[in-house]
């Protein structure tokens, strides 16, 4: 079975929001699918489907962003997961320009509160992630910079940012996560 979470901010406030970069490539990839994510359970969004003989569920925490572990945790235990191999969250990265998406397999949380708290919830930092670039020049405004809403060619970007992301957690569905993610670190499409 595989998790693939998607980190964001419930409500219309933050919907189309740079920090709910996360949420927007699940719900993506639940549309390449054609399913929908509304089921309630684990103090999340989720949607469970059959992907090529393996059991997947599609999640978007509805904890806000701070408290993503919370949602993942109980997902976590409720389902026996292992967060190395099982698990994949995707979100936003300030630090990487816009446009851009790279995928790691473990690592620090980087500043990202959500993953601060899936790290602390699952009591280790290895498990597979997406980051999709948002990256800002002024980053003295931080907050309002990624509660906010995107522009013109950043925009452009960010969005196809996003497509790239579904389709790399689309991949992760069935293949290795290695070759999935060797293949979009290298740019390939």
């Amino acid at each position: 079975m595989k998790l693939i979470v998607g980190l964001g901010n419930p409500g219309e406030k933050y919907e189309n929001t740079r920090h709910n970069t996360g949420f927007l490539a699940v719900d993506k990839l639940a549309d390449t699918l054609n399913v929908r994510i509304r089921r309630k359970a684990f103090s999340a969004l989720i949607e469970k489907i059959n992907v090529g003989g393996e059991q997947v569920v599609l999640m978007k925490p509805q904890t806000y962003m701070n408290l993503s572990g919370e949602a993942v945790g109980k997902a976590v235990r409720y389902y026996h997961l292992d967060p190395e191999r099982d698990i994949l969250v995707i979100y936003d990265d300030l630090d990487l320009p816009a446009g851009k998406i790279r995928l790691r397999e473990k690592g620090s949380a980087g500043g990202h509160n959500g993953i601060k708290s899936i790290i602390a919830h699952l009591h280790t930092d290895s498990f597979c992630r997406i980051r999709v670039g948002i990256g800002s020049e002024n980053k003295h405004d931080t907050i309002d910079f990624v509660l906010g809403n995107s522009s013109g060619e950043e925009r452009k970007l960010w969005l196809e940012a996003i497509e790239r992301a579904s389709q790399a957690a689309r991949e992760f569905m069935t293949d290795p996560f290695q070759s999935v993610m060797n293949k979009y670190n290298r740019g390939e499409k």
